[in-house]
């Protein structure tokens, strides 16, 4: 079973964040219940780079505590990964947890920020550069991130975390430099501040790369 449902994004956990505790804990619950009821013979658990939250320490490995989470939704991805735990030590179930990096490419979400900043600078509206723009995301193309889980899929394992990261960050103005030189147009910056974004996400992916995930030479690597 691969479980990839979630409700995602830092910004809307602000909002509405009932909706991040029924999807994120109590649906990823429910599908436990389901694979230990039909006996399920893996389970793959979609997490993501949020349960780092404001770790200083980068980049981030899967062995660093996961305590500090900035947001709620980085808290629900934590559960997710602690009931995913408790389920393979009592039931043992062989469960993957995957830590996903800022996934982009076709068919993203349209509030992600390459969608949002793109089409703002398309209609010269100001675009929101949080923190200054002295950010950094650890960008991964999604053809990667689907070859990952594929690998995943036809191995065996008992309880795994891995990083699916590119190990590379891309600053935040460099970022929106590219879409002004795809687009031919200046953006208009609004410096802003948010709650719940962290600084920088970086992956640590030498245990992708030793595990039998990067066994078939698995490239995180894409030019943004």
């Amino acid at each position: 079973m691969v479980h990839l449902a979630v409700q995602a994004g830092v910004r809307y956990s602000l909002i509405n964040p009932f909706v991040y505790e029924q999807t994120n804990v109590l649906g990823t619950l429910n599908l436990l219940e389901l694979a230990r009821d039909y006996k399920v013979g893996k389970f793959i658990f979609a997490s993501f780079s949020s349960v780092y939250g404001s770790n200083k320490k980068v980049p981030f490995s899967e062995n660093d505590k996961v305590i500090n989470p900035a947001s709620l939704y980085g808290a629900t991805k934590i559960s997710g990964e602690a009931i995913c735990k408790s389920y393979h030590s009592l039931y043992k179930i062989p469960i993957c947890a995957l830590r996903f990096f800022t996934v982009y490419g076709p068919w993203g979400r349209p509030d992600m920020a390459y969608f949002k900043f793109t089409k703002a600078i398309m209609q010269n509206r100001p675009i929101d550069v949080y923190n200054y723009g002295r950010m950094s995301r650890d960008f991964t193309y999604i053809d990667d991130i689907v070859k990952g889980i594929l690998k995943v899929i036809n191995y065996n394992f008992n309880f795994e975390i891995i990083n699916l990261g590119n190990n590379d960050p891309v600053e935040l103005l460099y970022f929106i430099k590219a879409i002004e030189n795809a687009t031919g147009k200046k953006a208009k910056k609004m410096i802003a501040m948010q709650k719940g974004d962290v600084k920088h996400t970086w992956a640590n992916i030498e245990k992708t790369k030793k595990s039998w995930i990067g066994s078939q030479r698995l490239v995180l690597k894409r030019e943004l």
